[in-house]
């Protein structure tokens, strides 16, 4: 028996047990099917069956069917694909009771309406009608789909939705409201005059929540229209820091447009009033999380701030480079715009802009010209040392950028020249093309910077030798320079150079060098790019014309240029032709390779050697800098030029200050009057005592509770926590002791009452007077 009722009990357990895990089985699907997550594959349709049963579900009763195939319907949007042909349907539920359905129609429609407008017409009636719903969240989704549907002749219809959602008590409406505004401008801009009217009204909005957005449609509808904000300027300014965030970067750009088109400009000796109140009202963002915010404060105190407000945007700019890989190059774009003007600024904190090895080449590129601007006479040695490390970085471009930096630095450190110059030689050993051919470029500046620099001073010998000497090691290295733009560069630099006045071992009036590096080009010449044959014609006659006796010189040149007459590509067969044009009058004929008869039935006009000489060498005049230049035209803050470096749609100028701006009193309103005088209350000895007129009632002084009136006299000073709670100490014992002497005149009267009892009328009377 015990064995019989041991078993059924176990039965009865294994019963149960698989009754409750079919339950819960059977609740686990049903609510994962009303958080859609059994399957994520389910909410994307198949061609044939799945697309029946979403229409079945759009048309069924049920709301639980409704949403799901509404799930799947935007999940098709999310991923592309085109999902127009259940407009019908979905417009049917337009008008549910079901808030979630609702919201995924309107996504829904906002997608469609366009494709389909005679369908999206025949709920414009559910959309006015829902602009009356008791929900704000309905009111204002109703007039975004209703601003959404870019169909013209519903723009009347858009016009006055937007006027009464302007007027709703609802922030969140009014905020939908201003968003709708260029929308409508957009869909038809003859509503400019009512849209203008609706943006003025919404301007005078109290609350911080839509103040953002009516910045945003004022910019896109009349941006013009500044002399609006007249009587607003003070009040947006002070509710500023309650703005919601995205709307913060919207009102500070257009108070500062408005700043800089109706205020004065301001200086270090007088700054406007409304200019300080607007820096004094921003400068709480900097504290702001969202980094475009502090971006947009920046720019607000670089624009409308004097020099001497500038030194308030370091630190939070500072403090964006380590948010995020994005942010930083942002940052670091504006680090760079304001280094030009001002290099001081950041130039104790140069560490900071230090590359990375996991930096953007981006990132790399605009902080190596950071720290070039940033470079001084107490920061050139570690800057530098850097730019000398950065030699070795793994991208050509930021390699090339950096030894260009080098050359920069040489520049305008006169200091750091010969460190510079060392560096950039000791780098054509470099067995990196990139590395040899910058270097070579940079070299060809500094020397053309120096030799120009040396010809316009007389006691500049020293500098003169030193830039020849290293076009000498330039030439002696030829053969191992292989980047075709840098082998152009030392020809040139040995051709324009060449001329000397001292005796010398090779041709009379050349340096002993260069006939050797023509000869080694000259053998050379046909396995060479067009660019580097332009340089080899140019300095063989450069070289004749300096010596046009020597025979060697004559024969080189001749084979030079009877290569370059059959030359294939045009450019070095012109420049031939035209060398050999302009030494036919110095009886060269069997350099250039040109009979006598050739040259009497040419004609023209025949130059001389000086002449000759002049054009070859001083045909262009100033120093010609290969390298690019630092972005002249900077962009401003804050657009997108600033970060592409091209000029892009949309980007906007600010407009210049104004000489005296417009008057003041023009933004005077009833908020900035002074609050009315507090009712102060009169001592008892006072002059002039106050008169109490029927129906005035006296008025009520309130002094703290065991303390002097406000009319008494000065209160007791404390010059530590000890004498404050030691006279406090004191001050209750005299409290407690006057509260004994009341409780004892108070016992003497119970007793007086006592013994008066005993006469009834007298002691009636007392107590009815009490």
């Amino acid at each position: 028996m015990a064995a019989l009722s041991l078993e059924q009990a176990s039965r009865t357990i294994s019963e149960n047990a698989s009754r409750l895990g079919q339950r819960l089985q059977e609740s686990f699907s049903e609510h994962t099917r009303e958080l859609n997550i059994s399957k994520g594959s389910s909410l994307y349709l198949e061609p044939d069956d799945k697309g029946k049963n979403v229409r079945k579900q759009l048309d069924s009763s049920s709301d639980r069917e409704k949403l799901d195939a509404m799930k799947r319907l935007v999940a098709l949007i999310s991923k592309g694909r085109n999902v127009s042909e259940y407009f019908a349907q979905v417009v049917k539920n337009v008008a549910s009771q079901n808030l979630e359905i609702r919201k995924l129609v309107y996504i829904y429609l906002l997608r469609y309406a366009e494709q389909e407008p005679d369908l999206a017409l025949l709920s414009i009636n559910t959309f006015q009608k829902d602009l009356t719903d008791s929900n704000p969240l309905i009111r204002a989704m109703a007039l975004r789909v209703l601003s959404g549907i870019k169909v013209p002749m519903i723009g009347s219809i858009v016009v006055l939705a937007i006027k009464k959602c302007a007027a709703d008590m609802s922030p969140y409406v009014r905020k939908a409201a201003a968003l709708a505004i260029p929308k409508c401008y957009d869909l038809d801009s003859t509503h400019l005059p009512a849209l203008i009217e609706i943006i003025a009204s919404l301007l005078r909005d109290r609350s911080p929540l839509s103040i953002g957005s009516v910045a945003v449609a004022f910019e896109a509808v009349c941006p013009t229209r500044l002399d609006m904000l007249h009587q607003q300027y003070r009040r947006l300014c002070r509710i500023l820091v309650d703005v919601d965030e995205w709307g913060q970067i919207d009102l500070l750009n257009l108070l500062l447009r408005y700043a800089r088109t109706m205020l004065p400009r301001p200086s270090e000796e007088e700054i406007d009033n409304d200019v300080k109140f607007l820096l004094t009202s921003a400068e709480p963002l900097f504290q702001s999380r969202n980094p475009a915010v502090v971006l947009a404060v920046t720019r607000v105190y670089y624009y409308a701030g004097p020099p001497s407000y500038h030194p308030r945007i370091v630190q939070p700019l500072l403090r964006l480079l380590h948010t995020s890989k994005e942010v930083e190059r942002v940052v670091v774009a504006y680090v760079f715009a304001v280094s030009r003007s001002a290099p001081n600024l950041f130039s104790p904190f140069y560490h900071q802009f230090l590359l990375r090895t996991d930096d953007l080449r981006q990132v790399k590129q605009i902080k190596i010209k950071v720290l070039l601007l940033l470079a001084n006479f107490d920061t050139y040695q570690a800057i530098l040392r850097e730019f000398i490390d950065y030699a070795d970085d793994p991208d050509d471009e930021v390699v090339s950028d950096a030894i260009r930096a080098i050359g920069k630095c040489a520049h305008s450190i006169p200091e750091c020249a010969q460190q510079c110059l060392t560096a950039l030689i000791t780098m054509i050993r470099n067995h990196r093309d990139v590395v040899v051919s910058s270097a070579v470029m940079v070299l060809k500046y500094l020397v053309q910077s120096q030799l120009t620099a040396a010809s316009s001073s007389s006691a500049a010998a020293t500098p003169q030798q030193s830039s020849l000497k290293i076009i000498a090691q330039l030439a002696r290295r030829i053969d191992d320079i292989r980047h075709a733009q840098a082998r152009a560069c030392v020809l040139w630099l040995v051709g324009q150079y060449s001329a000397s006045n001292e005796p010398s071992s090779g041709p009379e009036g050349v340096v002993e060098w260069a006939p050797d590096v023509l000869r080694k080009s000259a053998k050379g010449f046909a396995t060479e790019s067009p660019l580097v044959k332009l340089q080899i014609i140019t300095l063989a006659a450069k070289l004749l014309v300096l010596s046009p006796s020597d025979r060697t010189l004559s024969l080189i040149g001749g084979y030079v240029f009877s290569l370059a007459r059959y030359d294939l590509n045009y450019d070095v067969r012109d420049r031939a032709r035209m060398i050999t044009s302009l030494l036919s009058g110095l009886g060269l004929s069997e350099a250039v390779g040109a009979k006598d008869s050739d040259q009497e039935s040419r004609g023209g006009v025949i130059l001389r050697r000086e002449q000759v000489r002049l054009v070859l060498f001083e045909g262009k005049i100033g120093v010609v800098d290969t390298e690019e230049e630092l972005d002249l035209n900077v962009a401003a803050l804050g657009s997108l030029g600033m970060i592409t470096h091209k000029p892009m749609h949309g980007d906007t100028h600010l407009p210049d200050w104004l000489e005296r701006g417009v008057e003041s009193s023009l933004r005077d309103t009833e908020d900035d009057a002074p609050p009315p005088p507090t009712l102060m209350s009169f001592s008892s000895s006072s002059s002039a005592p106050i008169a109490h007129t029927k129906g005035f009632a006296p008025p009520v002084v309130l002094s703290p509770a065991g303390g002097a009136s406000p009319a008494g006299g000065p209160r007791a000073q404390y010059t530590d926590l000890d004498s404050f709670y030691a006279d406090a100490d004191e001050e209750d014992e005299e409290s407690e002791s006057e509260e004994d002497d009341e409780d004892d005149a108070e016992d003497e009267e119970v007793s007086e009452e006592g013994s008066e009892e005993e006469d009834g009328s007298e002691g009636e009377e007392r107590q009815g007077h009490r």
